[in-house]
């Protein structure tokens, strides 16, 4: 058996990362970590967890989800960062993109395609 492919799910919404877990926890080739409410806490948890994904919020109260993917991109460039949020402003995606994040999703995502992006994304060589 293969080990799972570790993700820390980042939103400062406890209900998306309570039914992102659940749902992220039914393939066996996945396992959520972690879960944090900032940028400032997920950094902090990527030095301990050390996971192989982060999935990212963008609009969180302090830290935002551009700081914080840029920071885990300096300190930790073997973590890859998806974007994974409910806004359509570009500008804060394309941000995301250039300061270290692998791909985007919109949170209406069905869940099978974001297993899979998860699994293409692990797979990327940086």
């Amino acid at each position: 058996m293969v080990d799972p492919i570790h993700v820390l799910i980042v939103d400062d919404n406890a209900q998306v990362r309570s039914a992102l877990g659940i749902a992220i926890d039914l393939f066996d080739d996945l396992k959520v970590v972690g879960e944090a409410d900032n940028g400032k806490q997920a950094l902090a948890l990527c030095a301990i967890l050390h996971p192989h994904i982060v999935l990212m919020d963008l609009v969180m109260s302090g830290m935002n989800g551009v700081r914080a993917t840029e920071m885990i991109h300096q300190a930790y460039p073997d973590i890859r960062v998806i974007v994974l949020t409910s806004t359509f402003e570009v500008d804060l995606i394309q941000a995301a993109l250039e300061v270290g994040a692998i791909h985007y999703l919109l949170k209406n995502v069905s869940i099978d395609e974001l297993a899979m992006t998860i699994r293409r994304v692990s797979q990327v060589t940086i």
